[in-house]
């Protein structure tokens, strides 16, 4: 009898270690915001492929109570690769890194290549040089001529590598004969609440409860959302010829119809305005982190002197960052430029060009593109003033404007007064008849 009950103490303990490290993970959420000069790069955080920066930067969720990332990894071909330190941010944080990529020197111009890749079957996850690509078939694009490393992955198969010379001008075609392991297992993943959405290896599978078959005996990370809650995720083993059952708990997320949107430029100093509404400048680095913004769509406008206008609607959702970012072009780099000259009565109106909010009257400003404008007014207990402006090369066009009051002007009751006087002397006059 002793010897069942230390047979039972010792698969009890085995089975506490195996799920702990699925129960461990999962948590707050923070942000790392990763700015780089050149659109299209990869990022990758401890080698774990990120995403591609667009318009400058790329936000990566990542959680406060994970293994947290040591170090970031830009490249792009053509460029020398950027590497640098992490550190974690704190939950609902924002940490942003820098990273300027520098183009490869080369004596000679050289044309690029390209790789496509097939898998067997197809839908294999593909890695170029450790980093991902997308799902075979696959065409690489823009490949610096070189030897490189191609790597495809598909749940319930053994991983394929192979090497490839990219050669300049030229198309390389990579077959990825996939080979079905001998061994596989199955997860069962229930949550609370029920109904919530499941991602295995970043790719969706269904919704809890749900069981998942002829999975690969490996390490998967899986990972849970379900609206009005934060993300759940973790790794798991999946065991050869058994099941792993997982229960994951999602934190509800505060009950909010607000969320926030930062707004950054290049160059910094720029005025920021939300529907017509100013919230201030953009600083030199980072973004202008505006909070309760109503959850909609949004018109994000940003002005700043000797740079053409931006505007751009963003749509806000609750408890949920929007990003707004923009490199501002000077107006120096457009030919056919004049001048604006705009006053009202009474003064400190604000004034919109083509609905960018450009100033307080009166104002003057130049290099403002020939052609036609909309010029608005606004100013509260006023009506908008609206009108279209020609503007002339190398000639400052102006505008006076005299805004109309809103208030309603009393009606003066002389008239009624002057009917009441005329109807009693028509009365005395009747009386006086014989």
């Amino acid at each position: 009898m002793r010897h069942h009950l230390l047979v039972i103490g010792i698969l009890i303990s085995f089975v506490l270690l195996a799920v702990s490290p699925v129960l461990a993970l999962g948590g707050e959420e923070g942000w790392i915001d990763v700015r780089c000069n050149v659109d299209g790069a990869s990022v990758s955080f401890d080698g774990q492929y990120k995403g591609l920066i667009s318009g400058g930067s790329l936000t990566v969720p990542v959680y406060t109570t994970a293994a947290p990332y040591k170090s970031f990894t830009v490249e792009k071909s053509g460029y020398n690769p950027y590497s640098g330190s992490l550190e974690m941010p704190k939950a609902e944080q924002t940490l942003t890194v820098y990273a300027t990529l520098n183009p490869v020197s080369t004596p000679v111009p050289v044309n690029y290549g390209t790789i496509s890749v097939e898998s067997q079957p197809a839908g294999a996850q593909i890695y170029f040089n450790g980093n991902y690509r997308g799902v075979a078939p696959l065409t690489i694009s823009d490949v610096w001529p070189g030897k490189y490393t191609i790597e495809a992955e598909l749940s319930g198969y053994q991983p394929y590598t192979t090497s490839v010379t990219v050669t300049s001008g030229f198309r390389t075609s990579v077959y990825c004969p996939m080979t079905r392991l001998d061994t596989s297992g199955s997860l069962y993943i229930f949550s609370q609440p029920a109904n919530s959405n499941i991602y295995l290896d970043g790719v969706y599978r269904g919704t809890t409860p749900l069981t998942l078959n002829n999975l690969a005996a490996t390490t998967h990370i899986l990972q849970l959302d379900h609206t009005g809650y934060y993300d759940w995720k973790s790794t798991v083993d999946i065991p050869a010829g058994g099941t792993r059952t997982v229960s994951a708990t999602l934190n509800p997320m505060p009950t909010s119809s607000k969320g926030w949107v930062y707004v950054s430029s290049s160059p910094g100093g720029a005025m920021v305005t939300i529907d017509g509404v100013g919230f201030g400048q953009t600083p030199a680095s980072g973004s202008l982190k505006l909070n309760n913004i109503p959850a909609g769509d949004h018109t994000v406008a940003l002005s700043l002197a000797g740079y053409q206008p931006y505007s751009t609607v963003t749509g806000v959702s609750a408890n949920t960052v929007s990003e707004v970012s923009k490199i501002l072009q000077p107006i120096s780099t457009v030919s056919g430029r004049g001048g604006l000259s705009v006053s009202s009565t009474p003064s400190a109106a604000n004034v919109f060009l083509d609905n960018n909010f450009i100033g307080i009257t009166p104002l003057t400003i130049n290099e403002v593109g020939a052609g036609n404008h909309l010029l608005t007014l606004k100013e509260e207990g006023y009506q908008d003033y609206s009108t279209t402006i020609q503007v002339n090369t190398g000639a400052t066009s102006t505008v006076a404007a005299v805004l109309l009051s809103t208030t309603p002007t009393p009606r003066s009751p002389l008239p009624l007064i002057t009917v009441l006087g005329s109807l009693l002397i028509v009365a005395l006059l009747v009386r006086r008849k014989p």
